[in-house]
């Protein structure tokens, strides 16, 4: 079993940068791929970003390329999302996930622990 909690959300103006951070319960954590989805009201969620296993391979939406830079620190079973140059429309509640094992990183139904959920609020 491994739990996720998120922290970091917020709500900063366009142009600004926030760091969302994710700390994962197991001893396994350095054997999960992790990933970031997002959720804005009335919309699917979308994925974000990805980081396997010893964080080398890394995966990006095309919409947050070289604006969010994903990271994990294995020793410390976190993982954390660098959000910069915000958008509004980055607005939306981000959720942090696990998932063992070969899997499709850009799939959310490869995923099988979830955190809560934090808020992202970008405004104009």
């Amino acid at each position: 079993q491994v739990q996720l909690i998120e922290s970091g959300g917020g709500s900063v103006q366009a142009g600004g940068s926030l760091r969302l951070s994710c700390v994962a319960s197991g001893r396994t954590f350095s054997t999960y791929a992790m990933g970031w989805f997002r959720q804005a009201p009335g919309k699917e969620r979308e994925f974000v970003a990805a980081s396997i296993w010893s964080g080398i391979s890394t995966y990006y939406a095309d919409s947050v390329k070289g604006r969010f830079t994903i990271s994990r620190d294995n020793a410390k079973r976190t993982v954390s999302l660098q959000m910069n140059s915000l958008k509004p429309e980055d607005t939306a509640v981000y959720y942090c996930a696990a998932a063992h094992g070969p899997v499709s990183v850009y799939d959310a139904r490869a995923y099988g622990y979830w955190g809560q959920g934090t808020q992202v609020t970008v405004s104009s």
